[in-house]
């Protein structure tokens, strides 16, 4: 069974679904602290020819909550009709923003105000979009030593879900040992993701934006090809 694990992720870019296509079965971490510099909420969109971050306000809290334990910020309501503008503004002459529009939409008036929980129902339609049968796995579900770190905590949720091949993305080259992994009756591959180039209106290509970026300027079979561009190493 090949399994992969990643942190949840607003809109991310095409590399985060390919890898969920790969795996039997993908883990989305939810008993993991909020990090204010990643993409848990904010992902870049092209505006104007360039790229742009959208960010999802936060309600003020500890920095040492689990992402499932934060909320968006009381104005979201007010704040996702301006993203929704934003959106129109920028990609109205997209050729597929009416699909691709009423999928981000679904996602962006969704009414739960918890972080992981809007964060996943978007990952799931964004998924059923693009017809994704990978079945997600909540991480604090998984009964492992939740105090194992890196590496290991990986290796643990692994042999707790009998899987026999992981697969992260190439970024973990340097924080994961083949070795190790190959020890615990586990088979360890490198997802890299391939040339993916596209038309954004007259524009110099911009490369590895927002998933929206991707569904406004693609069709469903051209996006297909791309969750299979890839190799793994």
């Amino acid at each position: 069974m090949k399994l992969a694990i990643m942190q949840p992720y607003l809109f991310p870019y095409i590399g985060y679904f390919q890898l969920m296509n790969a795996a039997d079965e993908f883990v989305v971490y939810d008993n993991i602290k909020y990090t204010k510099k990643g993409w848990i909420n904010r992902n870049r969109i092209l505006v104007n020819g360039s790229d742009a971050y959208i960010n999802f306000p936060l309600k003020k809290d500890s920095d040492y909550l689990d992402v499932k334990d934060r909320y968006l910020a009381e104005i979201w309501p007010q704040e996702r009709q301006k993203l929704l503008n934003k959106l129109k503004e920028s990609y109205r002459k997209a050729p597929y923003f009416e699909q691709a529009y009423a999928v981000i939409e679904k996602c962006i008036l969704f009414e739960d105000m918890n972080l992981f929980a809007f964060i996943l129902n978007s990952l799931t339609v964004i998924k059923n979009y693009l017809d994704i049968s990978t079945p997600f796995v909540v991480s604090s579900t998984i009964a492992i030593d939740n105090s194992l770190k890196a590496q290991d905590k990986v290796m643990a949720i692994c042999q707790s879900k009998k899987a026999n091949v992981y697969i992260n993305p190439i970024g973990g080259v340097e924080l994961y040992n083949k070795e190790d992994f190959t020890k615990s009756g586990i088979e360890l591959f490198f997802l890299k993701t391939g040339t993916i180039e596209y038309k954004q209106f007259d524009n110099a290509f911009v490369p590895y934006l927002s998933i929206i970026d991707v569904i406004m300027f693609n069709a469903k079979e051209e996006i297909k090809k791309y969750l299979s561009l890839y190799s793994l190493l």
